[in-house]
């Protein structure tokens, strides 16, 4: 049986660009560090963050071990971790140009 988009548990779609920034693009071929530098207050919010997702994730872990569910502010905050990081991730690699914003809602 083949897997299909409904069977598994995460999806991830990120939306084909009708056209981008050609000028931001021959800056980061060569320049990938500019790219990286203007992700850095990205990099340390999200590394921070990081660290307290560790902890709810741990909590969470024992959570769902005793009641048998996963507690829904916990989660949210992990989704929403998670979505941040791959904004951040798909602007670093050049999959979109817009500058990923500083929240963790969609």
């Amino acid at each position: 049986m083949q897997p299909t988009a409904d069977t598994y548990p995460v999806n991830l779609t990120i939306d084909y660009p009708e056209s981008s920034s050609r000028l931001l693009a021959a800056f980061s071929i060569p320049f990938f560090l500019i790219r990286f530098l203007l992700l850095l207050p990205a990099f340390i919010c999200i590394y921070i963050v990081g660290i307290a997702v560790y902890f709810v994730v741990w909590i969470a872990f024992w959570a769902v071990t005793f009641t048998g569910r996963y507690p829904r502010g916990m989660f949210d905050f992990v989704t929403g971790y998670l979505r941040w990081l791959i904004r951040i991730t798909a602007y670093m690699y050049g999959l979109t140009d817009k500058y990923p914003p500083f929240r963790m809602s969609a």
